[in-house]
């Protein structure tokens, strides 16, 4: 091989080095950069947990949340409760 070849082939093998360097750096940063991503996950999760908690509290506390969570529990649930124990006798008695 000439010279020029071979400054070439170290050229070219110096450039493979590092970018292969700067690839497996890059590449152990994502794998942390996506565990925190992870935890930024749960964290946000629990977050919004407590704050449908918050919510549900509050709704009770007022008055129209008050008097529509009772509506549904003294009204509401009762018929829909009688309408699926009608529709199991139904099929118990067509079987």
């Amino acid at each position: 091989m000439n010279v020029a070849e071979w400054i070439i082939v170290a050229i070219l093998s110096i450039t493979l080095l590092v970018f292969l360097i700067v690839g497996i750096v890059l590449l152990v940063k994502l794998i942390g950069l996506t565990k925190e991503a992870g935890k930024i996950v749960e964290e946000g999760q629990d977050i919004a947990k407590n704050a449908n908690g918050v919510v549900s509290n509050v709704k009770g506390m007022t008055s129209i949340g008050g008097t529509v969570e009772m509506f549904v529990d003294n009204y509401v649930n009762p018929k829909i409760k009688e309408k699926m124990k009608n529709k199991k006798e139904a099929k118990d008695g067509s079987k």
